[in-house]
């Protein structure tokens, strides 16, 4: 699983983008953290039904699993927040 922050900082780096380069980049960003969020969402699943279901697996990789599930839910939806935030701020200025 790669991390985005690693496309992120290829972003930064190559600061001669076009302006569609750039949006590609983000949205290209954005979409690969998104993936992100819903594997881990999903190893979190497949680890808590095998517990329930008597499977040999650790409780505490369990508890793990769920808890990175989480956390990276959560900073998924606060960097949605703030996107929409900023694109209202944009919507508000006069033209």
């Amino acid at each position: 699983m790669k991390a985005p922050t690693a496309s992120l900082q290829g972003v930064q780096n190559n600061s001669k983008l076009t302006s569609y380069e750039a949006q590609q980049s983000f949205g290209s960003f954005l979409k690969e953290a998104i993936n992100n969020t819903n594997v881990q969402q999903i190893e979190s699943d497949l680890l808590t039904k095998k517990l329930v279901h008597g499977e040999n697996v650790n409780l505490h990789e369990v508890m793990i699993a769920a808890q990175k599930a989480s956390i990276s839910l959560n900073a998924t939806m606060e960097v949605r927040n703030k996107v929409v935030e900023a694109y209202q701020e944009i919507i508000r200025m006069p033209v």
